[in-house]
């Protein structure tokens, strides 16, 4: 399980986290859902460690100064200051908004950077894996990330994150700019994923008509604070939901 409380991230005076709590139990997916800009990254920056490292590195070069407040704990441990590559080993991957794969590389080359922290035999196992939720991708195994489509290059992304054989997987905005064709194969590739592998799975998105239908419990982000939860019916059936996030 990974729970976070009382989150709370400051750019120099500026407010982008406020005092918010989730939980994630095993095997779960679970939903951040908020308008642009409303601090779905830094949440999923902070939960995956990588707020820290931002940190670190403006205090290097003397720029804005971050300052973070709150607890998080996974498998009962507290976690609220290990880097992000330690908490990558320890299971916790992001898969950042808008993809950002490596264009020069080819898609296989893509896959085996995600796989840096495992054996040979997990590499291998999950490459299978991976073109198994995503056969489209053994069409282009040979071809240079940036020549892929966008929603090719998301898949892409995905598994990437799952060559890391990831416990808890982070998907920040995983549908941006992807077509409904695209965004079904998403959804899909979620559903299966929890399904084969039972990896725990956060999504934060803005456009979240096709994620809730698929979430065990959601929570709304307005201006870096957690303003509702609930369950995915409890959500549907919410008026003030429905008329923000699907027009009804």
């Amino acid at each position: 399980m990974l729970e976070a409380k009382e989150l709370m991230v400051f750019y120099e005076n500026m407010l982008a986290l406020n005092n918010v709590s989730i939980t994630a139990e095993t095997g779960s997916v679970i939903g951040i859902f908020g308008s642009n800009s409303a601090g779905k990254s830094t949440l999923m920056y902070t939960l995956a460690g990588i707020m820290l490292d931002i940190k670190k590195k403006e205090e290097m070069r003397g720029g804005e100064r971050i300052t973070l407040f709150g607890s998080l704990t996974f498998e009962g441990r507290d976690i609220s200051n290990l880097p992000a590559h330690t908490r990558a080993k320890a299971g916790i991957v992001l898969c950042p908004e808008r993809r950002r794969i490596f264009p020069e590389s080819s898609v296989l080359e893509n896959l085996k950077i995600g796989s840096y922290l495992t054996s040979i035999r997990e590499r291998k196992n999950n490459l299978e894996y991976v073109l198994g939720v995503f056969p489209r991708l053994h069409e282009f195994l040979s071809r240079q990330g940036g020549f892929l489509s966008g929603g090719e290059q998301q898949m892409l992304a995905i598994g990437r994150a799952l060559m890391a054989n990831p416990k808890v997987l982070l998907l920040d905005e995983p549908l941006l700019g992807l077509s409904p064709v695209y965004q079904k194969i998403v959804i899909e590739a979620i559903k299966e994923i929890r399904k084969t592998r039972g990896i725990t799975i956060i999504v934060s998105e803005q456009y979240s008509r096709p994620v809730i239908p698929i979430i065990d419990r959601g929570y709304i982000i307005e201006n870096g604070s957690s303003v509702l939860e609930g369950t995915k019916e409890e959500l549907m059936d919410n008026p003030d939901v429905k008329s923000a996030y699907f027009g009804i």
